[in-house]
């Protein structure tokens, strides 16, 4: 049977590869990433993401981390590279997510903590 799911998950990868999702993903990371300012931004903005993310699981909230994010993800979005990255990322980890939901029910497992 993990031979089977094994191979299932290849071909499901080799999918996520495949999809238009993936190809606008990559392509957006290379021309954001071809800048080295909107490179570190970028890396900012995730490091910053995580930790509102965590922040907000553990229940806790850093109003100052929350403006940090807020306000750097508005100077994102005025740099088409950098925007065209954030939604590329949006709807990759959407289709990535939808799958993750999917694969958890099956299993029965709860994900109500994620919503």
């Amino acid at each position: 049977m993990m031979d089977e799911i094994n191979e299932m998950t290849e071909a499901l990868a080799g999918a996520v590869r495949r999809s238009a999702q993936y190809e606008r993903f990559r392509a957006a990371r290379e021309r954001a990433d071809s800048n080295e300012t909107t490179r570190a931004l970028l890396a900012e903005y995730s490091r910053l993401r995580t930790r509102a993310q965590a922040e907000a699981v553990a229940g806790r909230e850093d109003k100052g981390s929350l403006e940090r994010l807020q306000k750097l993800g508005e100077l994102l979005q005025m740099d088409p590279d950098a925007s065209e990255y954030l939604i590329a990322e949006f709807m990759l980890s959407d289709l990535v997510g939808g799958v993750y939901r999917r694969i958890a029910r099956a299993a029965e497992l709860d994900l109500s903590m994620l919503e």
